[in-house]
């Protein structure tokens, strides 16, 4: 079964310190929790009261402070790897994709994405069912996960280049309708895995 804290090692290194761009879709963002997506999380108390004791350095007491780098791993766990059950998938790899698309572009996204690409390795069903492609991580969801790496004697290569492509293409989409957001091209494409 997959491990949180590889996944989210993974994760938190691609995510960084406190930022705050004006051109950033998620807003102000510590260890890539939005306070946009994500407003009642407990480290934000944390945040406003470093910013208002230390308007000169604040940004260098957020990235340094160990009480928030404990909240926004809880926030993580229970927000993106819980819903995408995570200790459930029997391959790390598939995992921690699933996780960190989901952290980056939403957990239902993700499982979308999860969910299109097992419907596309089925051989027109002949491996196994489609499934719903509803975004909610369910037994069916699990299940084919679960046969899908069994057939393929657990190698996951396919299914990762799928999800993978699916991914990068919804970067070139957001970077299509909004050139601004090109600047965090490299970001995100450093989440994308070809090989």
């Amino acid at each position: 079964m997959a491990d949180f804290e590889i996944a989210y090692g993974e994760t938190e290194i691609r995510e960084g310190g406190y930022v705050n761009d004006p051109v950033d879709r998620g807003g102000e963002t510590h260890r890539g929790v939005s306070r946009k997506f994500n407003p009642d999380w407990k480290g934000w108390v944390l945040v406003d009261r470093i910013k208002r004791e230390h308007p000169t350095d604040f940004k260098a007491m957020i990235n340094a402070n160990v009480e928030l780098e404990a909240l926004a791993r809880q926030l993580y766990r229970a927000r993106y790897w819980v819903p995408i059950r995570g200790d459930e998938i029997s391959d790390q790899h598939i995992a921690n994709k699933v996780f960190d698309t989901g952290v980056n572009q939403g957990v239902s996204r993700s499982v979308r994405y999860l969910q299109r690409g097992l419907n596309l390795l089925n051989r027109n069903e002949r491996d196994y069912a489609d499934i719903k492609v509803d975004g909610k991580f369910g037994d069916l969801t699990l299940k084919t996960t679960t046969e899908f790496l069994d057939l393929e004697n657990g190698q996951p290569d396919y299914l990762l280049k799928l999800l993978n492509l699916m991914q990068a293409a919804h970067y070139l989409d957001v970077m299509k309708g909004d050139p601004a957001q090109e600047r965090f091209a490299r970001g995100w494409l450093s989440r994308v895995d070809l090989c």
